[in-house]
C-alpha cells in the first residue's frame, strides 16, 4: 500500500463542485438536531466537566460535533485548511506511515496513521501479531472479529496511533490475489458482516477505522495503472456492500481510495465513486484519503471527492492552494474537504482526548497473546478427514515435514500488513508442546528441502504431518495455484510411503492440491500469527473441535474459475475485464455448474451435525402496505449427532425470481451455535429488506421484485437440505 508511485498531473480543468458541500451541511444540521450530549457520548466527556477557552468554542465538548467542526473551520486560515487536507514527509515522529502535523494556534491535534491488518505494522515493537484477518473470518463469528478488531484498536492506540489503517474489506474476485489474506472472502454479505464487526471493534478503542481499499482493487498486478472494467450493477451488488455496510451500520469515518482505474477513472479522482455513491448514494460523512501515491491530479482530485493525499503534499500542498486562490478548485470545495476530517476526529474525541500512547510503548500482555491463540484455532478448516484420522493419539509417532513446519514457519503475509511478531511457535514446537515429555512418543522432522531424507521419516512414523505455504504479499499476485517450489513434490514423496498423510496448509488463499486423492487429512491454517504452533497442534491432537468455514471457494483446477481467461486477469492492454459480472466466486460455479474442490462455506468438524425444521415468520404484518420494509425471522434446528462438544455455522442462501436475473443463490444470513452431544438448538437468523433487492440499471436504484423467492438453509454453498418459499407482494 505505501509503495511510493507519483505520476505526472493530469491538466487542470476549471470545474468547482459544490455538491460535497451542500450534502455536508445538510448532515450537519440534522446531527446539530441531536441533543446537547451527543459529542460527549463519543468522547467520554462529561459537558459539565468542559471548561474550554473563551476564544476557542469548538473546544466544548457539549456542543454537536458538526457545531464544533464549523466553528473551527470558520477560524481556519487558507494555509491552515491546505495543511489538513495532505501528509508530510519526511515524517517528524518516529514508527508511523503517515503523519498530519498538530495545529497549536487552533488546538488541532495531530493525525498519526499507522498499518496493521493483524498487528501494529510498519516495524512496530512490542506488539501481538494475530493471524491473517481471512483466518479470523473463517469462524464465522462476528463476534470473534469485533474481539479481533478490539485487539487491533487497543495497540494501535498504546503505540499512539490514532488513524488505524485497516481493515481491508474488498470481495475477493481472483483466488490468486495477493491480498487475499488481508481480506474476510468472496461473498459481500459476509464481508460486509465481518467488516462491521471489525471496524466497530477498532474505533471502540479511540483510533479512527480507515476502510480501504475502495473501489474495484481486486489485483496486485499492475495495481498501479490498471483499469477494471466493470459494469454499474456488478459494482453495486458484488463490490460496494461492505463499503455500504461499513458506513451505515459502522460508521467508519475514514475510507482509502484505491490504486486502481475504475471504468477508466483513477479511485481518487473518480466523480462517480466518491461523490455520487460515497457522499450522495450512502451518505458518507467522513473523509477520503489516498492509498500512498495513490493521487493523481490537483484539480480533479480535489473536484472529484478526494479529501486527504497521503503520504505528502505534491498535489494538494501549493498546488491546491494556488487552485484554490485561482477559482479552479472553490472555497467551499476546500471547506468540505476539511470538515470531512474535523467531524470525525471531533466524535472520536480527539481533541479532548489526545492519545497517551507513543510508538516505543510495550503493547503486549498475556491476554492479547492467548487471544491470538484463540483466533487461530477458531480460523483453522478441516478440509479432509479421511477414516477418523483425526484427532491424533499421543501415543503416535508423527514425522512434521515441511519448512513451514520447523524451520520458516509462515505465519503472516508480506507488504504493508507485515508486522514484527514477537515469537512465534512454530509447529514442530507446538506439537512438542502439547506432547509433552513422554518417553513412548516420538517426533521426528525433516524441513523437506531433501524429498529423499522427507521420505525416509515419513515412512518410519505412524503419521506424517507435511507442513506448506504460499508466499503471498502486497505488490504482485501469485503466478497461479499451485504450491511454490517443490512442494506438490515433497507431498507426493511422502504420500508414497506413508499413506496416514496429513496436509497443513499455511496459504494466504486457495491452492490446487493435485495430491488430495493420496492423502488422509488435509487443514487449512491459513497465516496463523505468533501462536501458529500451539494452535495447530491444539486441532491436531482433539483439545479443540475444528469448527471453521471457507469464506471461499477452492477450486479443482486452474480452469475451473470464474476469471480464468487473460482478459479477466491479470488483464489486456491496461484493462481487466469484469465480463464474469455478478458470478464472482461460488455464484459461477453454481452458475455454470461447476464442481469445485471445497465450496464456500465449508468445514469439517471432529462430531456431526444435523439441521431440520426450517420455519420462516414475516416480522412486519403480512398486509402491510410497506412490502419494501419488511423482514423475515428464520429459525433452524441444529443438533449434535456425535459424540463430543462441537460447533457448526448454519448459512441461509435466497434465490430470486428468475426474472431478476440473479446468481442461483446468494448467503443472506449466518449463525455460528454451540452444542453439546446430543443437543439442539434453534438458531434464529433475519433476512433483512436488502436480501431481497436488486441494481436497477436504467433508474439507478435498488428494487425489490414481487414474486416468489426461495430460502435454502444447509452448512455450505452446496449443501442445502432445507427449502422453503416465500411470497413477496407488491408494494
Amino acid at each position: 500500500m505505501k509503495t511510493l508511485f507519483l505520476c505526472a498531473a493530469e491538466s487542470l480543468r476549471s470545474c468547482a463542485l459544490t455538491v460535497a458541500m451542500a450534502l455536508l451541511l445538510f448532515i450537519a444540521s440534522a446531527r446539530m438536531s441531536l441533543p446537547a450530549q451527543e459529542s460527549a457520548t463519543h468522547t467520554g466527556v462529561s459537558p459539565s466537566a468542559a471548561s474550554p477557552l473563551g476564544h476557542r468554542p469548538w473546544a466544548n465538548p457539549a456542543l454537536p460535533s458538526a457545531k464544533r467542526a464549523q466553528l473551527l473551520l470558520q477560524q481556519m486560515t487558507l494555509d491552515e485548511k491546505i495543511a489538513m487536507v495532505h501528509g508530510v514527509t519526511p515524517i517528524p515522529v518516529h514508527g508511523y506511515v503517515g503523519y498530519v502535523p498538530p495545529n497549536t494556534r487552533l488546538g488541532i491535534p495531530a493525525l498519526t496513521l499507522a498499518d496493521g491488518r493483524a498487528a501494529v505494522g510498519n516495524g512496530a515493537k512490542d506488539i501481538t501479531l494475530l493471524p491473517a484477518p481471512i483466518a479470523a473470518a473463517s469462524a464465522w463469528d462476528v463476534d470473534l472479529m469485533n474481539a479481533f478488531g478490539r485487539v487491533l484498536g487497543q495497540e494501535q492506540w498504546i503505540k499512539g496511533t490514532n488513524v488505524a489503517l485497516a481493515p481491508s474489506i474488498d470481495v475477493v474476485r481472483i483466488p490468486e490475489w495477493g491480498r487475499t489474506f488481508e481480506s474476510y472472502g468472496e461473498d459481500p454479505y459476509f464481508n460486509a458482516r465481518m467488516a462491521v464487526a471489525e471496524i466497530k471493534g477498532i474505533q471502540s478503542q479511540g483510533p479512527i477505522a480507515d476502510a480501504n481499499m475502495y473501489l474495484s482493487m481486486n489485483q496486485e498486478d499492475n495495481r498501479l495503472k490498471e483499469d477494471s472494467r466493470v459494469d454499474e450493477r456488478t459494482l453495486q451488488e458484488i463490490y460496494l456492500p461492505p463499503f455500504a455496510a461499513a458506513i451505515r451500520q459502522a460508521h467508519v469515518d475514514t475510507i482509502m481510495c484505491a490504486y486502481v482505474k475504475t471504468n477508466g477513472v483513477y479511485s481518487c479522482e473518480n466523480d462517480y465513486l466518491l461523490n455520487k455513491v460515497l457522499r450522495k448514494q450512502l451518505g458518507f460523512d467522513g473523509w477520503v484519503m489516498s492509498d500512498w501515491g495513490a493521487t493523481h491530479s490537483t484539480v480533479d482530485s480535489a473536484n472529484h471527492g478526494l479529501d486527504q493525499e497521503m503520504p505528502d503534499s505534491r498535489y494538494f500542498g501549493d498546488k491546491l492552494k494556488a487552485a484554490v486562490q485561482s477559482g479552479q478548485v472553490s472555497q467551499e470545495v476546500l471547506d468540505a474537504h476539511v470538515l470531512h476530517i474535523l467531524l470525525p476526529m471531533f466524535q472520536h474525541g480527539l481533541f479532548e482526548r489526545p492519545n497517551p500512547g507513543s510508538w516505543s510503548a510495550n503493547a503486549r500482555n498475556p491476554e492479547r497473546d492467548a487471544f491470538s491463540r484463540e483466533v487461530a484455532e477458531a480460523g483453522t478448516v478441516l478440509l479432509k478427514n479421511a477414516h477418523g484420522i483425526l484427532p491424533l493419539r499421543t501415543s503416535a509417532h508423527v514425522a512434521i515435514i515441511g519448512a513451514a513446519g520447523t524451520a520458516q514457519p509462515k505465519v503472516e503475509g508480506e507488504g504493508s500488513s507485515q508486522a514484527n511478531a514477537p515469537y512465534v511457535i512454530s509447529p514442530l514446537e507446538g506439537i512438542r508442546n502439547r506432547l509433552g515429555i513422554n518417553g513412548n512418543t516420538k517426533v521426528s522432522f525433516e524441513d523437506g528441502s531433501d524429498l529423499g531424507k522427507a521420505a525416509d521419516i515419513a515412512s518410519h512414523a505412524d503419521v506424517a504431518i507435511v507442513f506448506v505455504s504460499t508466499e503471498d504479499g502486497e505488490g504482485s499476485d501469485r503466478p497461479n495455484l499451485e504450491l511454490p517450489g517443490n512442494q506438490d513434490a515433497l507431498i507426493n514423496s511422502v504420500t508414497a510411503v506413508n499413506q496416514n498423510t496429513i496436509v497443513v496448509l499455511d496459504t494466504g488463499g486457495p491452492v490446487l492440491m493435485p495430491w488430495i486423492n493420496r492423502v488422509a487429512g488435509v487443514i487449512e491454517a491459513w497465516y496463523p500469527g505468533q501462536e501458529d504452533g500451539n494452535a495447530i497442534a491444539a486441532i491436531l491432537y482433539g483439545d479443540v473441535d475444528p469448527s471453521a468455514k471457507l469464506p471461499l471457494t477452492f477450486p479443482r483446477s486452474a480452469e475451473a474459475i470464474p476469471t480464468s481467461r487473460k482478459e479477466q486477469w491479470p488483464g489486456v492492454n491496461g484493462r481487466s475485464i469484469y465480463n464474469e459480472g455478478l458470478n464472482v466466486g461460488y455464484r459461477w460455479y453454481d452458475a455454470t455448474n461447476t464442481q469445485p474442490l471445497f465450496p464456500f462455506g465449508f468445514g469439517l468438524s471432529y462430531t456431526t451435525f444435523s439441521i431440520s425444521h426450517l420455519a420462516i415468520k414475516p416480522l412486519r404484518p403480512s398486509r402491510s402496505a410497506d412490502a419494501i420494509s419488511r423482514r423475515f425471522a428464520v429459525r433452524v434446528d441444529v443438533t449434535n449427532t456425535g459424540t463430543r462438544e462441537g460447533a457448526e455455522v448454519v448459512q441461509i442462501y435466497v434465490k430470486h425470481p428468475l426474472a431478476d436475473g440473479e446468481p442461483p443463490h446468494q448467503l443472506r444470513a449466518f449463525a455460528k451455535v454451540e452444542l453439546k452431544p446430543g443437543e439442539t438448538k434453534t438458531a434464529i437468523m433475519a433476512l433483512d429488506p436488502e436480501s431481497f433487492m436488486t441494481y436497477n440499471t436504467p433508474t439507478h436504484r435498488w428494487m425489490r421484485r414481487a414474486g416468489t423467492y426461495e430460502i435454502l438453509a444447509g452448512t455450505s454453498s452446496r449443501d442445502l437440505p432445507l427449502a422453503k418459499t416465500i411470497s413477496i407482494p407488491l408494494k
